[in-house]
């Protein structure tokens, strides 16, 4: 797995990524959807350097110009609901997209620590050998994201696999190397060192989902 930190690299993105960690600007969820968005841009844009191109004639009114252009067959694919606000970051950069969406949620069966990952909902176009960007905002234990990738390559595998994180922990994206193909790309603006005792990274920033769209019961 080739892995891309992208605030390794000091840019805007640290700023963005400041704001959505802070407890007290998070509080406003239309600005906390709003910098997943914008970190939703910047991945994409890294990500757009390890597309296919081929040169193009584009018609200007005054003659023509040769510009490369994007070759891949792009699906975008995300998990819900946490991943709303980052699709739509990739989206506006890759316009073109076909889309996916999956859902995965953390059951705990005996009302502990420990917990076994569902997948209940599944929607997409014909993904085999295309270009899948898999994006979820918090690559945690890494369980939700080799869960969900195990259902959608039930109808086929892509070409190419890029996952797409906001913040990850070094646990999660162990775990995660050890189950995707070699050739994944891991495009992640923060890790963090740590989990805590109910897998939840640290210092993190809370819970995504709810942060984004409010408390479910």
């Amino acid at each position: 797995m080739q892995i891309h930190h992208i605030s390794e690299n000091n840019s805007i993105l640290n700023k963005f990524i400041a704001e959505i960690r802070d407890v007290t600007i998070q509080k406003d969820s239309l600005r906390f959807r709003r910098n997943i968005e914008r970190i939703g841009e910047v991945l994409g844009y890294e990500l757009s350097k390890k597309l296919s191109y081929t040169s193009k004639d584009v018609v200007t009114p005054l003659g023509i110009k040769k510009v490369n252009k994007t070759t891949n067959n792009i699906v975008l694919c995300s998990v819900l609901r946490a991943g709303l606000p980052l699709h739509q970051g990739l989206l506006n950069y890759f316009d073109a997209a076909e889309n996916a969406f999956i859902s995965a949620y953390r059951h705990h069966p005996n009302n502990d620590a420990t917990f076994e990952i569902v997948v209940e909902y599944f929607a997409a176009p014909e993904i085999k050998n295309k270009t899948l960007l898999l994006a979820d905002p918090m690559l945690a234990t890494g369980q939700s994201l080799v869960a969900v990738y195990e259902a959608i390559i039930k109808n086929g595998a892509p070409k190419e696999l890029h996952i797409v994180a906001v913040i990850a922990s070094r646990e999660g994206i162990d775990f995660i190397k050890a189950h995707f193909p070699e050739n994944t790309h891991l495009w992640i603006a923060a890790i963090d060192n740590d989990l805590n005792e109910k897998g939840y990274i640290i210092p993190g920033l809370g819970d995504a989902g709810d942060l984004s769209f409010g408390t479910k019961l």
